[in-house]
C-alpha cells in the first residue's frame, strides 16, 4: 500500500478540449483505414482498430481509461499488448511535443504516425507486427479516477491490475509487455516489481529508479528539474497531483513517503531490455541499478549514444530491436534474440567526431576497469600523488556567474585513452560563512588548445547546423548538449552506507539525517559521478571542476525553485598532505 503520510495535493489544470490531443471522454471503438494519416505525417500501413476510453477498475475502485490500439487481425487472433503507462495524456503524441523542444531533437518530420503517445511506441510501427498498443491514463490524469501519483507502491498496484485486467480482453493472448522512455520507462520499474503473472517482458528504455537521490533531492539538494515545466504543460487532471515541492518543505530527509519513490527492482524476474545515455540529466543511474539490480539471466544493456526520444522514435535500428525483444518473449517467437550481445557500450568522443558505437563487452561495470587515483594538486592539475603540503582554494559559490565560479584541475593524455565506467571525486572541504554546502563536481572534456568540449546529443546530421561551432551560446540546452558527468553532495548529508552502494565508485548516502558543520570546520566529502564514457586523443585533456551552483547549461525559462539556504559566501576546497583530495577515473 501506499506510504504511511499524509501525502500534499497540488491543484492542477483539468483537461480540455484540444490541449494536448485531449478529445474528452468518448468511449467508442472506429477503425482507421490503411494510409491513414491524420496528423499530415506518417501514413498507416494497414487498418488499425482503436477502442477509445476503455476503462479499467483497479483494487480500491478508481477507474482509469485507456486507449487500445490493434491490427484488424487481433477480432480473429488473439495477440500480446504492450503498455506504456504516464500522466502525460494518452492522445499527447510526439509529434506536438517534438515541435516544442530544441530542434525537435532530431526527429524527423513523416517519421511519426501521431497516434504515439509521447515517449511511447507508435502504434503505427507496432501494430502490424502483430502487437497492441495500449496507452494508459494514470490514476487522476485526464478522466481516470482519483488524483495523479507519481511512482511508488500506488503506480505498481495500479499497474498490476491494468495488465491482469488487459490480458482478460478477448483480443488478448495473455502476454503483456511494457515499453517507453523516462516517466514510461521509470513505472516499469514499479509495476515489474509487484510481478503481475501476466507481464512477460519490460524495456525500461532511460528509466530512474529513485525520486529522491536521482531526480529531486539529488545528493541531498533539491532540485525541481523540468517537473514544474511539465506540470504546467502536460499534466491535466481533476482531482489535483502529488506535491513533492510541499513533502519536501515538510520534511527534507528520506522517510518513509520518499523511500515509497525507490523502485524495489531486485524483485523483477522477467526477461528486461534496459537502455541507458550518459546525457540523460535524470535517469543514467537508474538504468545502471536496474541492470545491475534485476533477478533474472534475461537482461539485456544497450548504452545508447543519443537523446533518448531520438533513439525511440528516429533510430530504425531500435525500432527493429524493440520489436524484435517483445517477438521472443511476449510471442515466444525463436527469431534469434539470445544472440543480441548482454552489453553494448558506446564512447563520446565530443565536437564534431561521432561517438563509438557499439561496443560490446561482457558487462558492465567493465570489469577489466582500472579505477586510477588523480589528486587535485594546488597548481590546478591532476597528479599522479598528493603533494606533501598542504593548500587551500576557494571559489565563490554564489557567484551567479554563467558559467559559475569554481576551480578546476587538468590532466593531458599523451596517448589515445578510453575512460568508461563509474567516476567518483573524494574531496575536503569547509566553508566559514556556513553550516553546510552543497558542492558539484563536473568533468568536461578539453580540446588540444585547452578549449572546452560539448557533444551533440543527436547525430550532426539531425541537427540544423553542420558542425558544433555554428550553435549559437543562446541555442545551448541540457537536452541536446552534454558538458559531461556531473556529481553532487550537499555536505551535510555526506554519510554513506557501504553495504548499500551500489558500486565501491558510487557511494549510497542514507539521506536520514543531517550532519551540520561546524564553520571553518574541514570535512570529507565522497561524491559519485553519473557515468561516463569518452574517448580522449593524444593530447586532448580532462578537467574536474568543483563549484557550489550547477555547472551545467544555465536554461532561464527553466525557474529553479530554492527550498533552502543552498550555499553561503566562499567554499574551501584542501589539497595536499592530510587532504588528498582526488578524483578516482575508470580507465579501460
Amino acid at each position: 500500500m501506499p506510504p504511511p503520510v499524509q501525502v500534499a495535493n497540488l491543484p492542477i489544470n483539468p483537461p480540455t478540449l484540444g490541449h494536448n490531443g485531449y478529445q474528452g471522454l468518448n468511449p467508442h471503438v472506429e477503425t482507421l483505414p490503411k494510409g491513414w494519416n491524420g496528423f499530415n505525417s506518417r501514413a498507416l500501413s494497414e487498418d488499425l482498430i482503436v477502442e477509445h476510453d476503455v476503462g479499467i477498475r483497479v483494487r480500491d475502485g478508481c477507474t482509469l481509461y485507456c486507449d487500445i490500439y490493434r491490427p484488424v487481425v487481433a477480432a480473429d487472433t488473439p495477440i500480446p499488448a504492450i503498455v506504456a503507462w504516464s500522466p502525460f495524456g494518452k492522445k499527447h503524441n510526439g509529434i506536438s511535443m517534438m515541435q516544442k523542444v530544441r530542434w525537435g531533437c532530431g526527429v524527423p518530420p513523416g517519421c511519426l504516425s501521431g497516434l504515439e503517445r509521447f515517449e511511447g511506441p507508435d502504434p503505427a510501427e507496432y501494430c502490424p507486427r502483430g502487437f497492441a498498443i495500449v496507452n494508459v491514463d494514470s490514476r487522476g490524469a485526464g478522466d481516470s479516477d482519483g488524483s495523479i501519483v507519481i511512482m511508488g507502491s500506488q503506480e505498481g498496484e495500479d499497474g498490476h491490475d491494468v495488465i491482469e485486467a488487459l490480458a482478460r480482453m478477448s483480443w488478448c493472448d495473455g502476454s503483456v509487455g511494457l515499453a517507453g522512455n523516462s516517466h514510461l520507462g521509470i513505472v516499469q520499474w514499479f509495476i515489474a516489481a509487484t510481478r503481475p503473472p501476466s507481464l512477460k517482458a519490460i524495456a525500461p528504455w532511460e528509466a530512474c529508479g529513485d525520486l529522491y537521490r536521482e531526480q529531486f533531492v539529488r545528493g541531498g539538494a533539491w532540485d525541481n528539474g523540468l517537473f514544474d515545466l511539465i506540470t504546467r504543460e502536460s499534466i491535466r487532471g481533476r482531482h489535483g497531483l502529488e506535491d513533492f515541492k510541499e513533502m519536501y518543505r515538510r520534511d527534507p530527509l528520506m522517510n518513509a513517503y520518499w523511500a515509497n519513490k525507490r523502485a524495489d527492482i531486485r524483485n523483477i524476474n522477467i526477461p528486461t531490455y534496459v537502455v541507458a545515455s550518459y546525457s540523460s540529466f535524470v535517469h543514467t543511474m537508474g538504468s545502471i541499478r536496474g541492470w545491475m539490480e534485476v533477478d533474472t539471466e534475461q537482461k539485456w544493456l544497450r548504452w545508447d549514444p543519443y537523446q533518448e526520444w531520438y533513439d525511440l522514435w528516429a533510430v530504425e535500428e531500435s525500432r527493429e530491436e524493440l520489436a524484435a525483444f517483445f517477438s521472443r518473449f511476449l510471442k515466444n517467437e525463436d527469431n534469434g534474440w539470445e544472440e543480441t550481445p548482454r552489453v553494448r557500450m558506446s564512447s563520446l568522443n565530443y565536437g564534431n567526431t561521432p561517438p563509438v558505437y557499439p561496443i560490446v563487452e561482457e558487462d558492465f561495470p567493465l570489469p577489466r576497469t582500472e579505477y586510477r587515483q588523480m589528486f587535485l594538486a594546488a597548481d590546478g592539475v591532476l597528479a599522479a600523488a598528493p603533494a606533501t603540503q598542504e593548500s587551500v582554494l576557494t571559489y565563490d559559490s554564489e557567484s551567479g556567474t554563467d558559467p559559475v565560479d569554481g576551480v578546476g584541475f587538468v590532466h593531458t593524455f599523451t596517448e589515445k585513452t578510453r575512460l568508461m565506467g563509474l567516476p567518483k571525486a573524494v574531496l575536503f572541504m569547509s566553508c566559514d560563512a556556513l553550516d553546510d554546502m552543497v558542492v558539484f563536481v563536473l568533468i568536461r572534456k578539453l580540446d588540444k588548445q585547452g578549449r572546452e568540449m560539448i557533444n551533440v546529443n543527436i547525430p550532426l546530421e539531425a541537427a540544423p547546423v553542420s558542425t558544433v561551432e555554428e550553435i549559437p551560446r543562446d541555442e545551448y540546452s541540457n537536452l541536446t548538449l552534454y558538458y559531461g558527468p556531473t556529481g553532487i553532495l550537499r555536505a551535510s548529508h555526506r554519510e554513506v552506507d557501504p553495504l548499500r552502494s551500489l558500486h565501491p565508485q558510487y557511494p549510497f548516502h542514507p539521506h536520514t539525517q543531517a550532519k551540520k558543520i561546524v564553520p571553518g570546520t574541514v570535512v570529507e566529502l565522497e561524491i559519485g559521478l553519473w557515468a561516463m564514457g569518452v574517448d580522449y586523443e593524444a593530447g586532448e585533456s580532462l578537467r574536474v571542476q568543483v563549484s557550489g551552483e550547477n555547472p551545467l547549461i544555465q536554461e532561464r525559462k527553466y525557474a529553479k525553485v530554492e527550498m533552502e539556504v543552498r550555499n553561503k559566501g566562499l567554499h574551501k576546497l584542501h589539497v595536499g598532505g592530510k587532504y588528498p583530495s582526488r578524483v578516482i577515473l575508470p580507465f579501460v
